[in-house]
């Protein structure tokens, strides 16, 4: 079931190059960065992404471990990172993605010549076609 709401540990690793970030009860998510505001922003970005996937792929999303069940060591802290799902799934799903199409070339000059946004004229074209009202 999907929510709205998640919060799980990260592990910063400190280390001379950098911090390594992961969360362990999210095996294969896992960012960098050279700053502790820089670690916190893309940590919150990549929990977001591996969990807007893990929705997407129907897996179970496990619960998050308590804080001090969190063996660490020395060089390493532990960051509660919360992100808001629908604010994530609206920025993914709203991402432009860039396609490659064909039309003749007159046809383009003849666009060019009158400032046809080619893009806007394709997403038009798309929800008519797809009885698509309006997307927000």
């Amino acid at each position: 079931m999907k929510k709205d709401h998640y919060i799980y540990p990260a592990i910063f690793d400190y280390e001379t190059d950098g911090i390594s970030i992961s969360f362990p009860d999210l095996p294969g998510c896992f960012s960098c960065a050279d700053t502790d505001e820089e670690a916190l922003y893309m940590a919150k970005e990549a929990l977001g992404l591996h969990l807007y996937s893990m929705e997407e792929d129907n897996d179970i999303i496990p619960e998050p471990t308590p804080v001090n069940q969190l063996p660490l060591d020395k060089n390493q802290a532990v960051v509660l990172v919360e992100v808001i799902m629908p604010i994530m799934r609206e920025a993914i799903e709203n991402y432009s993605v860039k396609k490659t199409l064909s039309i003749p070339q007159w046809l383009n000059k003849l666009a060019i010549d009158n400032n046809i946004n080619f893009s806007q004229v394709l997403q038009k074209a798309l929800k008519e076609q797809l009885g698509i009202k309006e997307r927000h």
